[in-house]
């Protein structure tokens, strides 16, 4: 099936393109066409702006084409990460991702994240993602009385950490690792940048039990070094070196 919007061929300086989405869609409930759970592709024709990013096009299609395409989004700005999908064959964040800079002279791909469960379209059950994310206890462990004020810390103390404070719990890099499609018990790499974050903060004194729970079967182990994770990272973690340092504190006892 194709479908068709139109949009004003020109906005003030701005120039327009064709393009052609093909989404990934799957309903639960099924159609007249295809059955429950059924997965299936449908092309979108779309006159876009230049400036349009994925997320515009999608917007496009369920305002102006097929109300019934479901997708999640929320900030449109790269915060939230809730807008996480596969877009020709990578995993980006629809919000961030300009159409111009994905060749729109061919058709472009959009499918649900990979390794969960797909709810409807490309909503994906985000609920195994977060049970990983709760294991590692991702909160600040303290004794001792409370302080009046905050926890001061050296910024040579916080540096140290910094990378993986980044985190907006998108799942880009759990979802693009290949150890995550095919183990069931693994935690993912999003998981680990989580207990990095708190291990190596010099206010928390919960390292060692987030490191035991990272030195089981489902932990750190598993990782494999493939790198998909770092480069589908929307912010620009190091995930593969978090991990490795994870890797290093079990090795050797020191954080």
């Amino acid at each position: 099936m194709t479908a068709t919007a139109e949009a004003p061929a020109e906005i003030g300086a701005v120039e327009t393109f064709e393009v052609t989405l093909r989404v990934k869609r799957q309903n639960p409930e099924g159609n007249d066409a295809h059955g429950p759970g059924e997965e299936y592709w449908e092309e979108f024709q779309l006159t876009c702006l230049a400036t349009d990013r994925v997320l515009d096009a999608l917007h496009q299609i369920k305002w102006n084409v097929d109300g019934t395409l479901n997708f999640r989004r929320s900030c449109a700005h790269g915060v939230c990460g809730s807008d996480a999908m596969r877009i020709n064959a990578k995993n980006r964040l629809a919000c961030s991702t300009l159409l111009k800079d994905l060749n729109p002279a061919r058709p472009i791909t959009v499918e649900p994240i990979a390794g969960l469960p797909v709810l409807k379209d490309l909503i994906v059950d985000m609920e195994p993602f977060f049970a990983s994310y709760r294991e590692i206890m991702p909160f600040l462990m303290t004794t001792g009385p409370t302080p009046e004020r905050e926890r001061l810390q050296s910024p040579e103390d916080r540096e140290r950490f910094d990378d993986t404070t980044k985190c907006i719990l998108c799942a880009a890099c759990t979802t693009a690792c290949p150890v995550f499609w095919t183990d069931g018990q693994y935690f993912g790499p999003q998981a680990i940048v989580g207990a990095h974050r708190f291990i190596f903060d010099s206010r928390d004194e919960g390292q060692w039990e987030r490191l035991e729970i990272l030195n089981d079967r489902a932990g750190v182990w598993k990782c494999r070094t493939a790198f998909n994770c770092t480069e589908a990272c929307p912010r620009g973690i190091e995930v593969t070196k978090a991990i490795s340092e994870v890797k290093h504190a079990l090795n050797t006892g020191e954080v």
